[in-house]
């Protein structure tokens, strides 16, 4: 009887260690910056992860055109990119491509170089960040290695403290 119950205990502890294993999202399972494929506002160009630059941080932030917090995180990104000038910035919506490029438009983007923004059609980039907030925004290194998340409400001079 002591050997059923001892069993049960180590086959219980063992079904517990695998599923919160599997609970954790892949982006911290896997601390790089994911391969993605976005097509870029304005112009439709296919944009992956080959074409950051290596050596510099990087940031992925996935919004939403139509989200109040969306419009005043990228306000605020844009009142702080002498912050963040050394640092690419991947702006991702999955919204309609109209939607991103009247956003963009609105926001004056492309008076921005270091900012790319663009549309994740087949929603990759949510699903691997196992997305539950707008805005989302994810902080790489050089190195190309998770430094921190922020999701729905943060302020960019707590971001550019984490460069």
């Amino acid at each position: 009887m002591k050997k059923i119950i001892l069993a049960l205990i180590l086959i219980a502890g063992f079904h517990t260690a695998i599923a919160q294993a599997d609970s954790l999202p892949i982006y911290k399972r896997f601390p790089a910056i994911p391969m993605f494929t976005i097509m870029t506002v304005p112009d439709s160009l296919r944009f992956t992860k080959d074409d950051l630059k290596r050596k510099k941080p990087a940031i992925i932030m996935l919004f939403s055109p139509d989200c109040g917090h969306c419009q005043l995180a990228v306000k605020d990104l844009i009142a702080h990119l002498d912050d963040f000038k050394n640092t690419q910035i991947v702006l991702v919506s999955s919204i309609d491509f109209k939607e991103i490029k009247k956003f963009y438009e609105e926001y004056k983007i492309a008076d921005h170089p270091n900012i790319i923004m663009g549309r994740d059609g087949a929603y990759l980039l949510g699903t691997f960040y196992k997305l539950l907030h707008y805005p989302s925004l994810y902080l790489y290194n050089k190195k190309g290695k998770l430094v921190k998340e922020f999701e729905g409400t943060f302020k960019m001079e707590h971001v550019a403290k984490e460069l």
